[in-house]
């Protein structure tokens, strides 16, 4: 696929899809929500029109659930090198509902749970939800990395804490830990008895040819202790399909599908056949996205060089979000401001954690030339602001 002619796109033209990315805040460049504006792969489409066109809307058969699974399976296989008994795969949702299924069928209901921060915003709310306390473990920033920061993460569990949630491909910092990164987790969950929940959501979106290690491929132990969740929904920009797994570990699959029955029951018709699709014949797609993509990443490191010369930056691994940090220039409400005087609508930082003020994400899946816009209008807002003239 030519991804470089969805690059033409207007603004118009993209709220013209109706997409929650472009339509709630109609005069602005829309770069906050994770959607992507390259679209989904022909396979994906193909699968859900098929259904479509024959008014397939009912109820979704087993074989096919299986055909799912199994698509996955293989991806997993071939892409991450982690051999998935499909036994061990349930259907669900979306990654929030695997999340669920592990706070309330896998830990104590009174155990606090581990954020390394900046992290998801949807986690705050849904881990308050249901009474828990959250331990954030803020990201320790290398010059040119993000390190765990083992020993806060190490104190959590030993105070009662009882699930670490790690992602991986991080969002919003775009991180795509190693197996050496990972490897001092297994060791302090273990030694601890406790549980991770690991969202993999953004695996397939990697950059310079980093490899995706899931952490339940770590080892025995590490898959013992360890709820997985993935999903097609950011690499193919398929949120609104609702369909996810998760995984569990071999011991545990039986356990696991009675906690997912109800989610499993709940799962889209239509994005079942979507995931089959994607999984089976999108890969060559994705591997043209992840290059177009790498070259969007790029191409913004470039702009915010040129333009934001005091932003803090470390180029995302993975996903196609970025995380800038603009606290030098001293802005208050930073991201009320650029939506206010830019017009380019990104995501709070202050919404990822604790004292992250001055922060902000900004999703490079746009078209090039809206991507430009967006920097170009950032920097010289903060330009104003501040007094200093832009790179």
């Amino acid at each position: 696929m030519d991804f470089r002619a969805l690059d033409h796109q207007s603004a118009d033209d993209l709220r013209a899809r109706g997409g929650l990315k472009w339509t709630t805040y109609p005069d602005a460049i829309g770069a906050f929500v994770a959607e992507s504006d390259y679209g989904t792969a022909p396979s994906v489409v193909d699968a859900v029109r098929a259904r479509v066109d024959v008014e397939g809307f009912g109820y979704t058969p087993t074989h096919v659930r299986a055909d799912a699974v199994n698509a996955f399976t293989r991806w997993a296989a071939d892409r991450y090198a982690w051999d998935v008994d499909p036994a061990r795969v349930q259907l669900i949702p979306d990654v929030l509902s695997s999340l669920e299924i592990a706070l309330t069928h896998f830990t104590r209901p009174d155990a606090a749970v581990i954020l390394p921060t900046p992290a998801y915003m949807p986690f705050f709310g849904l881990l308050r939800s249901h009474g828990r306390a959250i331990v954030e473990t803020p990201m320790l920033r290398e010059a040119d990395a993000w390190e765990f920061d083992y020993d806060a993460i190490d104190h959590a569990f030993a105070s009662g804490a009882g699930l670490l949630i790690l992602v991986n491909p991080a969002n919003p910092i775009g991180a795509v830990f190693t197996r050496e990164q990972l490897l001092p987790l297994v060791d302090i969950v273990e030694r601890h008895g406790g549980r991770v929940w690991s969202d993999e959501i953004h695996a397939p979106l990697r950059f310079d040819g980093r490899p995706h290690v899931s952490y339940a491929s770590l080892s025995d132990t590490a898959a013992a202790h360890t709820i997985t969740a993935a999903s097609i929904s950011k690499g193919w920009n398929t949120p609104g399909l609702k369909c996810a797994q998760t995984i569990f570990s071999a011991e545990e699959s039986a356990r696991g599908a009675t906690a997912s029955e109800s989610a499993a029951f709940a799962t889209a018709h239509l994005g079942i056949y979507a995931t089959a699709a994607a999984y089976n014949d999108g890969r060559e797609w994705m591997d043209g996205l992840v290059e177009h993509l790498q070259v969007n990443r790029d191409l913004l490191g470039e702009l915010i060089a040129e333009q934001l010369p005091r932003a803090r930056y470390i180029p995302p691994q993975g996903t196609y979000l970025a995380w800038i940090d603009l606290r030098e220039y001293n802005v208050p409400n930073v991201h009320g401001y650029l939506l206010n005087e830019a017009g380019v609508a990104l995501t709070d930082g202050n919404a990822c954690g604790s004292g992250l003020d001055g922060h902000v994400r900004l999703n490079f899946a746009l078209p090039r030339p809206l991507l430009a816009d967006a920097v170009a209008r950032i920097g010289a807002a903060l330009a104003t602001a501040t007094g200093v003239a832009a790179g």
